[in-house]
């Protein structure tokens, strides 16, 4: 077996007297998608920061590609791509001249105008090439500058909530082009506010709360963290108090509330909407599923949250 593209062994970050991360273990293996999920200030983005040589561990190690982030963080950077949360491109330049002028950052010189033209092909760039940065709206700026992490065909590539700002078919074309990065060898580190895009792209997912992980596995396994069936519902704000379950999670719509809970199984849901309908509640939008990754987000963060460290 070939050796992981990314390992991340007891890494600690401090900020002054605050652990950012506080024994973090992962590994990525060659041509997979990682994805890394946590609220605000659980440590996204400290971690990317640590992987991408930008903050240097307080404790532990981090290797990408073979590669040790202090000891050849020079070297690191020659192998790996990132997408940050803001897009880090020159607003005087246009598209083209932005990739143009990255490529020869990297060494490529005269390669530097051909592997432009093939970015903007492969992203479909054409109608962004030739206008200035500072033009173009927030989700464009988003492609050009996804397009600028490719310029050097890194081997770890990383995208910290890549598709902030983008449409649905724009969020669509950037998954398919991760599954051909990944396909053709690329390791891809994803840190995303969007579960569905987790489902949809990791190989892998770690979860983490408090600078710590909370979980890891496959979205599969996850999944069966919780097990059994959610059920979801509407009901108005006054009949909560009515409800005969404790629910897992609510979010107000107007003057109702979307509730959910989990059961152990499908004869128990459907005994729990037997009970709902005697209870004359008045209930719209009623539906049952199998768990997805926003239920086991929610149970996992909500598990951990008050825990003492």
């Amino acid at each position: 077996m070939s050796a992981p593209a990314v390992v991340v062994e007891d890494l600690h970050v401090a900020y002054g007297r605050t652990w950012a991360l506080d024994g973090v273990d992962l590994e990525a293996a060659a041509g997979t998608t990682l994805g890394v999920l946590g609220h605000n200030g659980a440590g996204k983005t400290t971690l990317i920061r640590a992987l991408t040589t930008s903050v240097r561990p307080t404790v532990g190690r981090v290797g990408i590609a073979g590669l040790d982030v202090v000891a050849d963080a020079t070297e690191v950077r020659r192998r790996i791509g990132v997408t940050g949360q803001y897009a880090g491109l020159d607003e005087f330049l246009t598209a083209r001249e932005n990739l143009e002028l990255i490529g020869r950052l990297a060494g490529l010189r005269r390669r530097a105008r051909p592997r432009a033209d093939v970015l903007i092909d492969r992203l479909s760039l054409h109608e962004y090439a030739t206008r200035r940065v500072g033009e173009l709206s927030g989700g464009s700026r988003r492609r050009v500058d996804l397009a600028a992490s490719l310029v050097a065909d890194p081997a770890v590539l990383f995208l910290d909530e890549p598709t902030t700002g983008l449409d649905p078919l724009a969020r669509t074309g950037l998954w398919d082009l991760v599954d051909e990065l990944t396909t053709a060898g690329t390791t891809v580190v994803l840190t995303t506010q969007y579960l569905e895009e987790a489902d949809r792209l990791a190989d892998d997912i770690v979860i983490l709360e408090r600078g710590r992980i909370a979980a890891r596995g496959t979205p599969t396994e996850l999944k069966q963290i919780i097990g059994g069936k959610v059920v979801r519902l509407t009901v108005p704000a006054e009949q909560i108090a009515d409800l005969p379950f404790t629910p897992d999670s609510d979010r107000a719509e107007g003057s109702r509330v979307r509730v959910s809970v989990t059961v152990a199984d499908a004869p128990t849901a459907t005994a729990l909407v037997a009970d709902l309908h005697r209870d004359g509640l008045e209930i719209t939008d009623l539906d049952v599923t199998s768990p997805s990754l926003d239920d086991v987000f929610t149970h996992l963060t909500h598990t951990t949250t008050g825990a003492t460290r």
